[in-house]
């Protein structure tokens, strides 16, 4: 059994929570807020997913467990040769101010997701799409995207190859309909609070800004019977420890994080709120591949991957909460065997003579010491990971300067590629090892590292091309074994699922991939 989970199990509860009830109004804690309530538009973080998830729903839709289910769509079937996708959409799928909501409502959100003057982050997630990619780069026009149409209630989607797991792209929230009689309206503005239209289980009521979100039960959706509480309030808590006091006062019914080197603490204490699950996620370091950057000499990248401890980073700092890594696809994805970066296993003391002498042969030494800038976001956990690889680091001569933002200053600086080491992490937004390894892919907004590779996005190329499934994997697991032997980040563990859940909800089911709708939560009086 993995240890993260055979770690929550069978502690005596020491410690109540009290049993404040908010009425039919979920508290949950998130530690960022979204730059938009438009999927095209965000920076790509878990609470992106936490509050627009609530929100929108797309064709395709998550059960509790993690499970896809019907959402707007009510089936769908795909051609023999697996090109053409025929999604059927309920007919009483409505917009938060009664409009219905039609196939061409999904044509647009994937055109706008495309569009190159949007620049969305997600764009990629569509590239199986007839000439997505195309349109992405600027090489094609909207129009040709290889989505139809058909009636108000029927939608094609035509792929460039056959793709078995898209229903589950169309769960993320950048698949999700835009109202495309607001966008005609409003064009980008649509999303303001005085104009937005949403279909999901709740409608936005009021946005504070750097505070809180406050969302209330949207009527119109079309499930709105079995949805039993009246609103949900998202809280924005950079602060974990600030989170776990909030948590523990009854402020907030779920904390969506919390410090790792307190799990023990909280086992012993807090047992039956405490869930930490396995999920399909790297927190990693992006190596600034770019000239002009240390980093960008494989020797550099190559000496910090050998220096690093990551079972030191996992015991000490972590309190064991997540499992060590040299690699970017993490355990559990399905259909593939995992990797692992080569030499960083061997012993420590060969490990850091090697990384000497890379640095010495790359130009670095006492009178040329290597100087980089390691950026990462406002949290305690980061902080103390920072200090412990620098720690790792500086024997070698290697001076680190710390640089801190709030999450979405952070991740937009790095998005420009301003730094030398860079925290990071991946959250699989569908089980597969291709969402993991395109984030090394040439010109993929996700890329910070800025890795460039022909060999490697070749590999990714055939890989999609190819309809064997076992030959489909051999690619990918090359293609990983290329991007690992160029050092191109610095995996350092796989993370878990780190929840602290009111007992006294019902709903809600730990999932590899860490989401959670709202709609499914009660809160028992």
């Amino acid at each position: 059994m993995n240890r993260l989970v055979s770690g929550c199990m069978a502690v005596a509860l020491a410690w109540s929570l009290p049993l404040t009830v908010h009425a039919a109004t979920l508290d949950i804690g998130i530690y960022g807020e979204p730059a938009s309530l438009d999927a095209a538009r965000v920076t790509g973080a878990v609470y992106d997913n936490d509050v627009l998830g609530d929100l929108f729903e797309g064709l395709v839709t998550l059960a509790p467990d993690g499970d896809y289910q019907p959402g707007v769509a009510t089936d769908w079937s795909v051609s023999d040769d697996g090109l053409t996708w025929t999604f059927d959409l309920r007919d009483d799928a409505r917009w938060s101010d009664g409009e219905p909501v039609t196939a061409d409502d999904f044509v647009l959100a994937f055109q706008r997701a495309l569009d190159p003057s949007i620049a969305s982050i997600y764009a990629n997630l569509l590239y199986p799409l007839e000439n997505a990619a195309a349109i992405n780069r600027g090489e094609a026009e909207l129009d040709t995207l290889g989505v139809h149409a058909a009636s108000d209630h029927q939608l094609e989607v035509t792929l460039e190859q056959p793709t078995p797991y898209l229903p589950t792209l169309m769960a993320h929230i950048i698949a999700a309909p835009v109202p495309s009689h607001l966008v005609g309206e409003y064009g980008n503005d649509w999303t303001q609070l005085s104009h937005i239209a949403t279909n999901g289980a709740f409608m936005p009521s009021r946005w504070v800004s750097h505070d809180h979100i406050e969302a209330v039960k949207n009527p119109q959706f079309h499930d709105a019977d079995s949805v039993t509480l009246d609103g949900v309030n998202y809280h924005l808590v950079e602060n974990l420890n600030t989170g776990l006091s909030r948590f523990r006062s009854g402020d907030l019914d779920v904390m969506r994080d919390f410090d790792a080197s307190r799990y023990q603490w909280l086992m012993d204490n807090l047992s039956d709120a405490v869930h930490l699950h396995n999920q399909l996620s790297t927190y990693y370091y992006a190596l600034n591949n770019r000239e002009g950057h240390p980093t960008s000499d494989v020797r550099v990248r190559e000496a910090l991957n050998l220096a690093l401890r990551r079972d030191i980073i996992v015991d000490k700092v972590l309190q064991g909460a997540a499992n060590a890594t040299s690699a970017l696809v993490p355990e559990g994805i399905s259909h593939y065997e995992a990797q692992t970066m080569p030499g960083v296993d061997g012993d420590i003391d060969a490990r850091m003579e090697r990384a000497r002498t890379l640095l010495k042969e790359a130009g670095y030494g006492p009178e040329h010491p290597l100087n980089l800038r390691l950026r990462f976001n406002s949290r305690d956990d980061h902080r103390r990971i920072a200090v412990a690889a620098a720690a790792m680091w500086k024997p070698l001569g290697i001076n680190i300067e710390m640089v801190n933002a709030e999450a979405n200053v952070h991740y937009a600086e790095i998005a420009r590629g301003d730094f030398d080491i860079a925290r990071a992490s991946w959250v699989a937004d569908f089980d597969d090892a291709s969402n993991f390894l395109s984030i090394l892919a040439s010109g993929n907004t996700k890329n910070y590292s800025g890795y460039q590779s022909a060999e490697f996005d070749e590999l990714l190329a055939q890989a999609t091309a190819q309809a064997d499934p076992d030959k489909r994997r051999e690619l990918l697991e090359q293609a990983e074994r290329q991007a690992l032997g160029d050092y191109a980040l610095a995996p350092i563990y796989a993370d878990a699922a780190r929840n602290l859940v009111n007992p006294d909800m019902t709903g809600w089911e730990d999932n590899a991939i860490n989401r959670h709708l709202s709609r499914w939560i009660s809160i028992n009086p």
